[in-house]
Formats: C-alpha cells, structure tokens, sequence
C-alpha cells in the first residue's frame, strides 16, 4: 500500500537522462518535510539549512568558517562592537532581473524584526542603507552571535515582498521555485543569473515523504537523493549507496533543576524533588553508555552526545563524562546520601525514592527507544525512570516538573544560550526545566558581549566548564545529553553530494546547503 501510494505521488517525477545517455541534469530528492510557513526568511526559512532561493550575507563552509556570500569583503566591526559594517557585491540580481542592494538588507532586516519570529533582532537598534551597496547594522551592544544572523537569514527583494511571498518567493539564490503542489513536492530550476559557482544541475524535484516513504521511493528508483531512518540503513538498495553525515542533531534528557512547589502562570507545575539533586543529575551522566546508545538505536550512525554543540567551534570537550561508570556513579549517590530500600531497591533518602517520570513525544520511535535504554542504563544505580509517550500538546504542560527526551542542534552558539540562560527559564521549550547559574550566566553574557565570534569562544566553553561551574555533565549536569543522530541519506551511484558540513537539527533541507558542489562522478 505504501509503494503504491508513493508511486502515485511520484508519477513522472523520477529523473530524465540526457538525450545520447549522459547524466540527467535533472534530479529529484525526498531530503525533508514540506515548511509549515513557507519560504520565507524573515520568518525563519533556511535557519536550520540553506535558504535556496535566497542569499545570505554570509555563509559557512565544510570547516564552519565564515565566507563571503553577498557580502564583498565580509564585516567590520566598530572598536566597542556595536557597529557592523557590510559593502555588498555588485552583480547580484533577483530573479527578476534587479539589482540586490542595501535597501533589500534593510528591508529583510526590518521586516523580520518587526514580525517577531524566531528570529531573534531585539539587539538590533537600526539597519541603514548608507549607499546603494553599504549596509550599517548598529547593536544596542556588542553581540558575537549578530554574524550567525547574518549567515542564516536570506535576503527578501523590497519591491516584490508581499503577502504571499511565502508561497511565490523571489530570490537571488542558485535556485528559483517555479511549482509548488503542496503537501506533495516543489519544482525549482537554476538561478541562470546566479552570481556563484552554476549548479551542475538544471532542474530539482523536492519531494515531501515521510521516511519510511522516501526509503520505498529510493526501492522503487524514483528518486536521486532519499532522507532515512537509521532503521533501514542495514538494508541496500540497487543502484544506491549510503551518505552519513555528521550532525549536532543531538537528543537528550533535559532534567526539572529545581524543588516541586511552584507553578507556572498557565497553572502548571514546576520542578521535580529527585531531579533538583545533583547527585542524581550527575550519576545519571557518568553511568551512561552513549556509545552503546549509538551502536543499539542509531545502528552505529550517531555519535555519543556531551553537550548540545558537539564539534563545533565553542565545544569544551572538557566538560562532560566521557566514559561511563555505573560504580563511580553509585558512589556519587552514597556520598549524597541516597540509600537502597530493602523493598524494591529503589534509592531513597529520607521519605524520598529515587523515581520520575521521562516524557517523550510519541509516535518518534527513536525519542522512544532511547528513553527506553537509557532508563534500563540507570537501573542498576537503584534509579527508577518511567518512560511515557505523550503528545506535544501533553508534554508542553508535564516539561517543567518532568524530565523531557529532547532534540536540539545548531550551527549557531545562541542556542547553547536560549537552554541555559536564566532569562529563558520556562520560555517556550527552551530552558524548561529552570536552569540556572550566575556564574554561567556571566560566561555566556561575556560570550555575547565580545565583539568577535572567534573571541567569544573561550566564554562559551568557560560556560560549560570553568573548572569550578558549568552547564556540562560533570558540573550542574541539567541535561543528560545522549547522541547525536548522523543525517542518512541514500544517493544514486554517481552522484557525489561534496563535503557536507556538520548538520543541524534536522528541520529544512541542510543537505542542500552546498548544491552547487554537487556533481555525476560519472
């Protein structure tokens, strides 16, 4: 039933070869669900993968250093941070033939602004345009991270914004969108006025399959590139080979970090007695196995996760377990006076047992697996966790009193702010289990602070471990982080898709990121 429901939605897609049997310049892709809002950037489209039909002022390369993209000679920054200074290049067109200038980065900045999405511009004081091609960024202060801003937020042309621009957006990206069929697949073609390197590949076909539908797809030949579960990555495919891509696509167990007793204005409860001591926080993260969660979940495609930006430039690989200890961790509860009932064995101290609740969103199979393990883990330290599916809807009310299997991941050290800062505490999903520290906060306050990305690293890693305070497992330990789930994706024989660089979460298309680097090899 499947196959013939994804050969329906597929019919005429699969890719054409050239006439005289070269390869296609054609390709078409499953490589990520259809965005909820649209292509637009000013409300988030491409912050977790290239925008496509948009450029960047700046961009990453495979080593997540910064490049040019519409800038000319990247940024200058003011002596006390809070100026930033950009000179655009001059051949960048729209698709509809207009010149890119700085009344466009203007315009996209200030819109974005003023709509209040997860695009976070309340330090931005003013965007001017001090010439047709200079723009000026001025900060309410110095912030390190306005240059992942930059990197992620894609240039909207002022004279065709409009209402429905998110579904008809205009762009000077590689690609423009020419079909969008909704709930089914987007057509796009070749930017031919592009300003960079040209896509070897005239037309794409993104289609929006589940997983499971993708992985029929890529059987069935339908499709050149197909996004999978790791749970079909033992399992080969004729004509195809497998691509694992490194991610900070990280999931782990965000603990409630303070006493039961409050509640939040909506009603619900906040903090959990058992998980607001560190000891237990803290033995959870030493008795893991994160290797063995990778080999048993993840099929060996994953890497064990410390901190929600592992491998990136801001990681200290100092701060966390690296090796699991069940004896050490058992330990660690003694010490703090947790002591086995002869009934169960279950930890008490005093009149409390060792035992919470971990809430997962049911219907991901892989949140649900590594709840599973990881509390079959914990077992033996004499620690019961009680693994629940819920919905979103659920989870949203039980997340400040009950201990969350989450999944986060970006390219930018904001995020590593937004779980850990004290001004986040119970905002949205962010920091739902009210971490904080003000010894981390001035880290991470100094981190934001400094006037360049490359000098807020030290802070950043000093907030995860400073030797004395830290948000790192070894330190107040308010997540237990556990892997981080490599990106599969099975490729046609031939197609080389370049050097990918570290994923992020795995919302929009990051695989796409490098397009123009893909290539047939033959």
């Amino acid at each position: 039933m499947l196959l013939l429901a994804v050969c329906f939605v597929l019919a005429g897609c699969s890719a054409k070869q050239k006439s005289g049997g070269g390869a296609s310049d054609e390709l078409v892709l499953a490589v990520g669900a259809e965005p909820e809002d649209g292509f637009d950037p000013t409300t988030g489209w491409g912050r977790y993968g290239s925008p496509l039909f948009q450029s960047t002022l700046l961009k990453r390369d495979a080593q997540m250093k910064i490049q040019n993209d519409l800038a000319a000679n990247g940024y200058e920054v003011s002596a006390d941070g809070t100026v930033w200074t950009i000179q655009l290049r001059r051949d960048a067109k729209f698709t509809d033939g207009k010149p890119v200038t700085a009344a466009d980065v203007k315009f996209t900045f200030e819109t974005a602004a003023g709509k209040g999405s997860v695009i976070d511009l309340t330090n931005m004081k003013s965007v001017e345009a001090t010439d047709e091609y200079t723009v000026r960024f001025t900060l309410k202060e110095p912030q390190s991270t306005f240059s992942a801003l930059l990197v992620s937020t894609g240039i909207v042309p002022k004279h065709a914004y409009g209402s429905d621009y998110k579904e008809k957006p205009l762009g000077s990206g590689p690609y423009k969108l020419v079909q969008w069929n909704k709930g089914q697949q987007i057509i796009v073609e070749a930017n031919p006025d592009y300003y960079g390197k040209k896509p070897a590949f005239r037309k794409l076909t993104l289609l929006f399959l589940s997983e499971d539908a993708a992985y029929a797809a890529a059987k069935a030949k339908k499709v050149d590139v197909a996004y999978i579960p790791a749970a079909f990555s033992k399992q080969k495919v004729d004509g195809m080979h497998l691509e694992s891509v490194q991610t900070v696509d990280n999931r782990g167990i965000q603990f409630p970090y303070v006493k039961a007793g409050t509640k939040t204005k909506e009603g619900y409860p906040i903090g959990n007695d058992v998980t607001a001591d560190p000891a237990i926080r803290k033995a959870i993260n030493l008795a893991l196995d994160r290797k063995a969660l990778v080999q048993g979940v993840l099929e060996g495609y994953g890497t064990p996760a410390y901190t929600v930006n592992d491998g990136l430039p801001w990681y200290n690989p100092a701060a966390a377990f690296t090796d699991a200890d069940v004896s050490g961790a058992k330990q660690m509860l003694a010490d703090a006076g947790w002591k086995a009932d002869s009934k169960d064995g279950i930890l008490q101290k005093g009149a409390l047992k060792a035992q919470f609740t971990l809430v997962y969103p049911s219907g991901d199979v892989t949140r649900q697996s590594l709840a599973l393990a990881a509390a079959d883990m914990i077992k033996p330290l004499g620690i019961q966790i009680d693994v629940q599916g819920k919905s979103w809807d659920d989870i949203g009310k039980m997340m400040h009193a009950n201990a969350v299997l989450m999944g986060w991941g970006s390219q930018d050290p904001l995020e590593m702010y937004n779980l850990y800062s004290s001004k986040y505490r119970g905002v949205e999903y962010y920091n739902a289990g009210f971490y904080s520290n003000p010894a981390v906060d001035e880290w991470m306050d100094k981190a934001l602070k400094a006037v360049r990305e490359n000098e807020a690293m030290e802070f950043w890693k000093k907030a995860q471990w400073d030797g004395k305070n830290g948000v790192g497992g070894m330190a107040d330990a308010p997540y237990a982080w556990l892997v981080n789930i490599n990106h599969l994706y099975l490729v046609k024989d031939g197609l080389d898709i370049g050097k990918q660089r570290i994923h992020p979460h795995g919302h929009g298309w990051p695989v796409t990121d490098n397009i123009e680097e893909w290539s047939w090899t033959k």
